[in-house]
């Protein structure tokens, strides 16, 4: 037979069976949609924490209290900080010529309020100046907190943007007085709408001077220090260096742990990409069944052709010819079920873009290759079975219906 007659009986017997060739192709649609959505949401949620991270900046070090390595005893236990982290010792940072920026963090609650009588219970961030720059916050209107000597007390606090609302509606904020604990601030500038960023909601928080957070809380250590690295290329030196100051400040005691923003950033990067390799995996097991339907349906319809595949024979169609009509019916399937799974997995990514638009879902360009192939392979593979089986068929067996 030639190839485009073996081609065009495929097709109609396809189009003879509507009602199977729908059900099989629905069934292969429904797995390649799948892989592709699921997948393009592990892309999404691994854009998105990137972004995240990486709007923070990636020359980035955070500098904490503790040692990360583990001390003996069991079970493990995490080295104890013989020294607080200070003011002092972050600005002893700034010796270095690899280290441009420090900003040190102090973070507590307490309750804030307004001469109104409002009140809301909030994360108070104690820091300096420079916390705009290496958080890379923006400000709706005001300004942050002013530069000058970061052991100096000042009355002036920063709200975020849903803070604010709370506590003034629709007035303005700036200029206002409010109360944290037993202090009285005047608000000087409202935060942009941040979000939460690295696990810090800074639309909900107020900011004040790092001097008057230690009088707040009644404690002198930080809670971290944020330094900015000149460039990505100082990291390295840099770390080497928070360590080398601080163990000189700390008698001798290398007693801080120091994470490279850009490490994490690799590392989440790396979780999330193999979560989407993994649920891309088990979608497409989906993909499998929709194969061993084809398989099943193939079975049957061999049964139901027996006839027509006996007079096939008998007018001379060699077992190369039956095998290969019954391939290409199943791989047309398989190829049919793809094509639509793939129209309608990219539609609902788009629907949920639409739905979500600061979720940066999308589809990566290896799951539609791979779905396509994993549908069509099986199909073909899952095809054999039957299509030998309809070549082994005796052509007066086949015409005598037994």
């Amino acid at each position: 037979m030639h190839p485009l007659d073996v081609f065009r009986f495929a097709i109609g017997s396809l189009r003879s069976n509507w009602r199977r060739t729908g059900l099989i192709a629905l069934a292969t649609a429904i797995g390649v949609s799948s892989v592709l959505l699921l997948t393009a949401l592990g892309e999404g949620a691994n854009r998105y924490v990137r972004g995240q991270f990486e709007s923070l900046g990636t020359n980035l070090l955070i500098v904490l209290p503790g040692r990360s390595e583990t001390v003996g005893g069991p079970p493990p236990l995490l080295g104890e900080t013989p020294r607080d982290l200070t003011v002092d010792d972050a600005y002893a940072l700034l010796q270095h010529p690899s280290l441009q920026q420090v900003a040190p963090v102090m973070v507590g609650a307490a309750p804030v309020s307004t001469p109104a009588g409002l009140e809301r219970e909030v994360t108070i961030l104690g820091s300096t100046s420079e916390m705009l720059d290496i958080q890379r916050l923006q400000m709706a209107y005001g300004q942050f907190l002013p530069p000058g000597d970061p052991q100096r007390a000042a009355s002036v606090c920063v709200l975020g943007s849903e803070l604010a609302v709370h506590l003034f509606g629709s007035s303005t904020a700036v200029g206002q007085w409010v109360r944290a604990g037993d202090r009285r601030f005047r608000v000087i500038g409202v935060l942009a709408d941040s979000g939460v960023t690295v696990g810090i909601d800074f639309n909900d928080l107020a900011i004040i001077p790092v001097a008057s957070a230690q009088a707040l809380f009644n404690r002198e250590s930080l809670f971290r220090i944020l330094v900015e690295a000149a460039t990505e290329q100082d990291l390295d030196a840099g770390e080497k260096a928070i360590h080398r100051l601080i163990a000189e400040r700390h008698e001798g005691e290398d007693d801080v742990t120091v994470i490279a923003q850009d490490s994490v950033v690799k590392t989440l990067g790396r979780v999330l990409t193999t979560l989407t390799y993994g649920v891309g995996g088990i979608s497409a097991i989906s993909l499998i069944v929709a194969g061993v339907l084809i398989m099943n349906v193939m079975l049957v319809s061999v049964t139901q052709r027996r006839a027509e595949i006996g007079l096939l024979k008998a007018l001379g169609a060699r077992l190369a010819d039956v095998r290969r009509m019954f391939m290409v019916e199943a791989l047309l399937l398989a190829t049919l079920g793809a094509v639509v799974g793939l129209v309608v997995g990219l539609a609902a990514t788009q629907v949920v873009a639409e739905l979500y638009p600061k979720f940066p879902v999308a589809v990566p360009l290896w799951s539609i290759v791979v779905a396509l192939s994993v549908a069509m392979s099986t199909g073909l593979i899952f095809g054999v079975i039957p299509a030998r089986r309809a070549a082994a068929l005796d052509p007066i067996e086949a015409l005598s219906k037994r």
